[in-house]
């Protein structure tokens, strides 16, 4: 029986996984009482059933209202505010929808997507104005005590708010377990919740009609002390996503797929951002070295398709290749870029187990290739033949380090059985380290 009463209330054994690792691959979300999550809107039916939630929130409050205007009653009133900020909720959300179907222009290249954020502003402004009007009617009902009329009515009227509020919770609970939205299904418990502020209306009548006329104003302002939560935890949640604020659970997220894709060593850097109800992800990670272009390619692409796998919300994902940070306290110059007839890559000098090296990484090379360095030195020319590591051709190493400084004029001689060519390069000591 408790548990039965725990499930109802939403705190329940509810929600199942269906990934083996015990992770919900249906993405992140972060709903906030009072704000429409982004994540909802990723499927036609989550957005029918954010639709019709409206209608039946929006009946429940004009019904309402009818009853605040002949029985003068300050909780009822403030009870009416609260349906209607919970309906009015899904208004950004409509007119996001409405506008993003506009396409980018040169000035707005992203769309409009940030309508929904504007939106959002002011649908809080609207609710805290309403707040306000309801806390004070009801500090001056304490103060200068009326009459309430029409006591059956006011009954009525919070049961009513009680059935339409119960009838969004278990529609939204409903189409939550079908598209597997965790977020609607949190929308549809608090929704059940709100359902007992309209009891607390029924109280407050049974109240005055026991002979404590104060009742109904103090019902009044601790229903409208639940509006001042639902604007601040709206106000909270929409200037987040202006200033391009996310749920922490979007980069853990963006983590856990890349840790589903073999090559990548690293997620070097994590960023997300809003726009309206779609994310932006841009990932850096490190791959293996010793890996061909085309293969990295293949490996950002496979990446890409868990990040859209894992996060319904998602629009754009770009994914970056970036080196490894440097090891010890060497500091390197930049690569060469190799760009010959015999052989295309990066030639660099980088931290090994056994000390510096060059090192050659290449992505297209001729058959039979054989690659060195020459040095200029004032003593002459510092030779270090480069040569494949563990019979890697596409990945050749120099067995020595190249002297300090790391500051020289070279060239790359490229070699096999019918031509060879030489390729000039400079390397210069980063700023600050010169020897």
């Amino acid at each position: 029986m408790w548990n039965k009463v725990l499930d109802w209330f939403g705190f329940g054994s509810r929600g199942h996984s269906h990934d083996p690792h015990g992770h919900d691959h249906h993405g992140p979300h972060g709903h906030t009482h009072g704000v429409i999550d982004a994540t909802i809107a990723t499927t036609d039916r989550g957005i029918w059933a954010i639709k019709w939630s409206f209608v039946i929130l929006a009946a429940t409050a004009a019904m309402q209202i009818v009853v605040v205007a002949i029985s003068g009653s300050v909780a009822l009133l403030a009870d009416t505010i609260h349906n209607v900020a919970d309906a009015t909720t899904a208004i950004p959300l409509w007119i996001a929808f409405v506008l993003a179907r506009r396409k980018p222009t040169k000035t707005f290249t992203y769309g409009l997507g940030r309508v929904e954020d504007l939106a959002g502003i002011i649908i809080v402004m609207i609710i805290l104005f309403s707040a306000l009007v309801a806390g004070y009617q009801a500090i001056n009902r304490l103060i200068n005590p009326e009459p309430i009329s029409h006591l059956g009515w006011l009954i009525a009227a919070g049961v009513i708010g009680f059935i339409g509020n119960e009838a969004v919770a278990v529609f939204r609970i409903r189409v939550g377990r079908e598209i597997n939205s965790a977020a609607l299904i949190a929308d549809g418990f608090h929704a059940r919740a709100d359902g007992l502020t309209s009891l607390a209306v029924v109280a407050g009548a049974i109240g005055v009609w026991l002979g404590f006329p104060i009742a109904d104003p103090i019902v009044g302002l601790l229903i409208t002390v639940a509006i001042f939560g639902i604007v601040w935890q709206s106000a909270r949640s929409v200037l987040t996503r202006m200033l391009d604020g996310v749920e922490p659970g979007i980069v853990d997220e963006i983590e856990h797929a890349a840790a589903h894709v073999k090559g990548i060593e690293k997620v070097t850097e994590a960023k997300a951002r809003w726009l309206g109800h779609k994310l932006h992800v841009d990932v850096a990670v490190v791959i293996d070295e010793s890996v061909l272009l085309a293969e990295a390619n293949l490996i950002t692409s496979r990446l890409q398709g868990e990040l859209f796998a894992h996060i319904p919300a998602l629009a754009v994902a770009t994914v970056r290749i970036v080196a490894p940070e440097p090891q010890g306290h060497h500091h390197a110059p930049d690569p060469f870029r190799v760009n010959g007839k015999l052989a295309q890559g990066i030639l660099e000098i980088v931290d090994t187990a056994d000390g510096e090296r060059f090192r050659l990484r290449v992505s297209r090379h001729a058959e039979g290739l054989s690659a060195a360095v020459a040095i200029k030195r004032d003593a002459g020319f510092e030779q270090h033949a480069l040569v494949p590591v563990a019979g890697n051709h596409h990945f050749l190493q120099s067995a020595e380090a190249p002297a300090e400084p790391h500051e020289f004029d070279a060239e790359l001689v490229l070699s096999n059985a019918s031509e060879s060519e030489r390729l000039a390069f400079k390397m210069l000591e980063p700023a600050g380290h010169h020897h």
